[in-house]
């Protein structure tokens, strides 16, 4: 992804980062990866979620490095990360596993933060070693384990099979999202965003979202229809705080109280009222300041404590 479809300044801005690296994932797919911060300072990793990229983390990324190494990487297909046929649950857990392989050192521990996809990355590779391995936290940002379509309330109807089948085809349609008109924000915010975004959060959001290329958005939205990660949630055995908005019309507040229902240790549920689901840019600071919380409880004790 060129950095002119992104935002070019202010906190939405992609902060240029210390280090680039490309990780192998299992079956060779490469993975943009971007180190942001100091050496030897406690280890926070990014994944985003669907139709967005490294960008998608600038406000978070900008604040943490002051005093924290940040790990950050293009989803297969997303941002700089060529497309690959193989679009799968299995392929996020194995990209993730890819990616704490390549930044990490072996033992060293981080607080995994994901967002939407990112988040379902995170479930999909809870059971899995290198994650088990490296997992100090998690944070799960307006996300789900499954029933995401049947859930959604992007389609203003009542709940039932009519709904479920507009939805699928609305978020799994093949039409290109064009150029970032007033149009397209507005429709954007609608799907999104909370009601009372600000323009300059609404155009970061629509900037990334639109740099998407059209078969990766569709063969994604594929995936994400048929997703049932249930499993993956009772296998994330670290602490794990869960944030949502509660005008996510995606992932709406009813998957935050599954997944905290489910999950082994949950040390939270915060629900933002009015907003939508792109949390990390509607409410940078909070985001940021449960990335923080998690590194501070969990991820800085020494060994053996």
């Amino acid at each position: 992804m060129s950095r002119l479809t992104s935002v070019a300044s202010g906190p939405y801005a992609p902060p240029a980062p210390t280090r680039e690296l490309t990780a192998v994932s299992a079956d060779g797919a490469r993975l943009h990866v971007e180190v942001h911060g100091p050496e030897g300072a406690p280890v926070v990793v990014l994944a985003h979620g669907w139709t967005c990229s490294t960008a998608f983390w600038a406000a978070q990324i900008r604040d943490l490095t002051v005093d924290h190494r940040v790990i950050a990487y293009d989803q297969r297909g997303h941002g700089r990360s060529p497309a690959s046929p193989a679009c799968s649950a299995d392929a996020l857990a194995d990209d993730l596993e890819a990616v704490l392989e390549a930044t990490l050192a072996p033992g060293e521990k981080a607080v995994i933060a994901g967002h939407s996809m990112g988040g379902m990355t995170v479930m999909a590779a809870a059971g899995r070693k290198n994650f088990r391995e490296h997992a100090a936290a998690v944070l799960l940002c307006s996300t789900g384990s499954s029933r995401l379509v049947a859930e959604s309330t992007v389609v203003p109807l009542r709940a039932g099979r009519l709904r479920t089948w507009l939805t699928k085809h609305i978020l799994g349609s093949r039409a290109p999202l064009g150029p970032v008109t007033p149009l397209a924000r507005r429709i954007l915010k609608y799907g999104t965003m909370g009601p009372g975004s600000a323009p300059h959060m609404v155009e970061a959001c629509a900037r990334i979202v639109h740099a998407c290329p059209r078969k990766v958005r569709y063969s994604w939205s594929q995936v994400l229809d048929l997703l049932d990660l249930d499993h993956g949630v009772r296998s994330l055995d670290v602490p794990t705080a869960v944030v949502v908005g509660t005008a996510d019309r995606l992932t709406p507040p009813v998957h935050a109280r599954e997944l905290v229902a489910a999950l082994p240790q949950c040390v939270g549920l915060t629900e933002l009222p009015g907003l939508g689901h792109m949390t990390p840019v509607e409410a940078p600071e909070l985001v940021t300041g449960k990335i923080r919380d998690l590194v501070t409880t969990y991820a800085t004790l020494k060994e053996g404590a």
